[in-house]
Order: structure tokens, then sequence, then C-alpha cells
């Protein structure tokens, strides 16, 4: 499927991407000549150990952060890039975006943006209760399917260039992506989607074809987001890890454990205009 085109995006715009159960360790090992334009690839933890976990969070304004960091953005303790005016303390750096409301996405839409958001893996499912929780205060959500389904990418893309066709108001886009997601399968991949190298508590697990898949399926991710990224150019553009998997690291597999491999993330961002 051919990449879509996108209407240039106002300054004041946000574009929030996820790439879902992204290691770090793959991030930077992998050749990613369009998402590094965003600037520096920082190793951060992030604030849950599954999607769901971590995007509540996330949309409470605590993005993924590095501890030792005295940098607004990559320390949500030091200074968020999203804070709720009524949710927690203010930190003591520079915050982007003050907000009010249940979260980031009604924030932003009381502030008179247009909130699109679509979610790959299945707790975005709206046919689900759960996922009204992450979905509700979007004005347009798209989920492209089958929850056993994660690689729909381009369909995901197509559904954005509609919504973003011709906007005058600014935007908060959020994309979550899934060809990161185990079994790390995107189009055209040489391998069947049915063959998964990362299986919780599996007996066939293959820690170096995992490593090897996450990181193909990122390059494919690179290409295919160029044309979004270029009509965010001017825009607050940021990209993180919602968390990872575990490779075989003290015998486990997957996500949803407390693990350090598991936590640790990548995150860039490049901050466009504040209000």
């Amino acid at each position: 499927m051919q990449n879509p085109s996108f209407p240039r995006q106002s300054a004041q715009s946000v574009l929030f991407i996820t790439l879902d159960s992204c290691r770090h360790d793959s991030f930077v090992s992998a050749n990613l000549p369009v998402l590094r334009r965003i600037g520096k690839v920082y190793c951060t933890q992030a604030p849950g150990n599954f999607t769901y976990s971590s995007h509540m969070a996330m949309f409470m304004g605590f993005t993924p952060g590095d501890a030792q960091s005295r940098i607004t953005g990559v320390n949500p303790k030091y200074g968020k890039l999203f804070r709720m005016s009524q949710g927690g303390i203010a930190g003591k750096g520079k915050e982007y975006f003050l907000l009010q409301g249940r979260n980031i996405v009604d924030g932003f839409g009381r502030k008179g943006y247009r909130t699109i958001g679509t979610g790959a893996v299945a707790w975005f499912n709206p046919q689900t209760e759960t996922a009204g929780n992450l979905i509700a205060d979007f004005q347009h959500f798209y989920y492209p399917g089958d929850p056993c389904v994660t690689w729909t990418l381009p369909r995901q893309l197509q559904w954005l260039s509609r919504q973003l066709d011709d906007l005058a108001a600014p935007v908060f886009a959020f994309l979550n992506i899934g060809e990161t997601h185990v079994p790390y399968y995107f189009e055209g991949a040489p391998w069947s989607p049915q063959d998964n190298p990362c299986v919780p508590f599996g007996k066939d697990n293959d820690a170096l074809e995992a490593r090897r898949r996450q990181r193909l399926a990122l390059e494919w991710v690179d290409a295919k987001l160029a044309p979004l990224l270029d009509a965010f150019s001017e825009s607050t553009v940021v990209i993180c890890a919602d968390h990872g998997d575990c490779w075989g690291e003290d015998g486990l597999w997957e996500h949803g454990i407390s693990h350090p491999k598991v936590l640790e993330v990548p995150l860039l961002f490049r901050i466009g205009k504040t209000p």
C-alpha cells in the first residue's frame, strides 16, 4: 500500500506516537533516518509494564522518563511535556502544555484542538468497555480491526490522512503502532505472522530472532512515517514506547512484568509552538 500524503499542520499542533513494545536497544540499533530527525534519543523508563497502564499514565502527562535528568520532558518529575493542572505537583523546570480536564486528550479538546487517535493493539478496541478509559475523550478514534492482528499501520495512516485534510484548527493526533509488538510482523515480512519468537512461558522462543524482527519492523515503520512526520515538521512531536519486552533475561519473555528490560524504552521529542 502506497504511503498517503498529509497536509501541513500548524506549529501549535501535536503528534504523539507510541511504538508498542519497542525496546530501547532495538531502537538505537536500527537504521531510522526519519524518526531520528525528531531529536536526541533518550533511554528512559516507561510508566507502566503493559499497554493499558502505560497509556493511562501518559494520557495524564506521565510520559517515560529518566529520573536523573534535569530536562523538561526527559524527566516528567522535573518538568512535563503535558501537565494536568489538577493532577500532580508542578515540576521545577518549564512545562510545555498546561491542560485542564480528565486527561491530556480532553485537555487539548478544551483548548480548541481537534483530537484524533488510532490504536493498533487490542486495548484500544472500542468493542470492549476497558478501551473506553483510553479512547472516550477523542473526538474521532479509529481501531483498525481484528484484536489478534497488530500489523495495521498502512490502514491507520490512510485514516489519519483523511482526518487531517484541510484542518484550520490545531490538532492533537495520537498514533499507537503495533508492528513493533509481538510477533514483530509487518506487511511483506518474509516470515509468517503466526510464527512468534517471543511467547510468555514458551518453549521454542528465540531471543536473537525477536531482536532481529523488532529491528526490521522498526525500519519498515520508519519509512512509512516519513510523510506524516513531514506534515508535522513545525509542530510538537513526541515519540516513545509504552514498554519493552523481555527476551529471555532472567528466564522471562514478553511484557506485563516489572523487569528492567520491559521498562527501558526510547523517548525523543521536538517542541513546536506552545501556548
